[in-house]
């Protein structure tokens, strides 16, 4: 690092040691040992702003003690059977680790549904999935490797996308203002691979603007993306849906423990299982969803949303308001 960065993680750190009590205790659970690293993450997300970074990262960790992100791995979502709902609905799991020892996330974007349950309990979902990686799967890497491993990266298979995917879309921002706003720059890289036309267009008007950082980020492969990925990770890391050139990531194409979006993969068993062992040790189990607050987006990222819409329905336009035919 340089100096000028040096001089910034040091000038939000001092501003950091003056926070009240209960934002220290939250942020030694974000932190889990390296504060600079998360200091750094913040920095980089707000351009290196000290102000900026400090009052998202004070945000961030007032919003974790309001809706108590701190013993969100301590509510299972129950019965089962409506959490292997919400698993066949919102795809995404861990198939391995990259040879860096990275985690590698598979999201199936194109045929996520999230139609199974309701909003908030697809967004606690999805915080548990990030506070087990950030708080059991990081750490023990870190062990693991001697040297703080605190990202991921994140493989966005697209199969499957529609014009109907603009009906998620208020999902989806949901998502990913939590994301943006409570766990910046987590991940290291975007491989998209299985890409329609509908993305290829999408993304063709979305790219300017967003900022070079991210731009940096997304890299969006030819079919599959297998032998791209190989050149990073392992083959038994690969997602299902990378196995093979037209293989997508059909529910069905393979068992339900290769397949790492499914309940039972044993990344899910082991997360489910850490969640009701941590509840055990209450003694009452809270019923019912976690009802987090979403913050109101980057105005931004607001403005993407929007082309995002208008690009679908230019699309849908152009082939006669069709939403599932073959020309989408």
């Amino acid at each position: 690092m340089g100096a000028a960065t040096d001089d910034a993680v040091k000038q939000l750190g001092l501003l950091m040691d003056q926070v009240e009590a209960p934002l220290r205790r939250t942020f030694q659970n974000v932190h889990q040992g390296y504060p600079k690293e998360t200091l750094l993450r913040f920095l980089k997300a707000r351009e290196w702003n000290v102000s900026k970074a400090h009052k998202m990262l004070v945000d961030s960790l007032n919003w974790r003690i309001q809706n108590e992100i701190d013993t969100v791995l301590e509510r299972p979502i129950v019965p089962v059977d409506l959490y292997r709902s919400i698993r066949d609905s919102q795809l995404v799991g861990l198939s391995g680790y990259t040879k860096e020892g990275l985690p590698v996330f598979a999201i199936g974007v194109g045929q996520s549904t999230y139609d199974k349950a309701s909003v908030h309990y697809y967004v606690q979902s999805h915080i548990q999935i990030n506070e087990y990686r950030d708080r059991k799967i990081l750490p023990m890497l870190t062990e693991k490797f001697g040297r703080p491993v605190t990202t991921c990266i994140k493989i966005l298979d697209m199969t499957g996308l529609r014009l109907s995917a603009l009906s998620q879309m208020k999902m989806l921002t949901s998502i990913s203002t939590v994301d943006d706003l409570n766990y910046p720059e987590k991940t290291e890289t975007y491989y998209v691979v299985n890409v329609p036309y509908i993305f290829s267009a999408c993304w063709k008007v979305v790219k300017p603007l967003l900022q070079e950082r991210t731009k940096k980020k997304v890299k969006v492969l030819h079919g599959c993306g297998r032998d791209e990925l190989l050149k990073i990770m392992d083959y038994s890391s690969l997602p299902h849906f990378c196995h093979r050139e037209g293989s997508g990531s059909s529910k069905h194409s393979s068992t339900d423990a290769d397949d790492c979006f499914s309940l039972d993969h044993p990344f899910h068993k082991e997360l489910y299982s850490h969640i009701e062992e941590q509840a055990s040790h209450k003694e009452l189990i809270k019923m019912g969803s976690l009802h987090v607050s979403i913050p109101e987006p980057d105005p931004d990222d607001a403005k993407i949303v929007q082309v995002i819409e208008a690009e679908f329905q230019k699309i849908g336009e152009q082939n006669g308001s069709t939403t599932n035919g073959h020309k989408v």
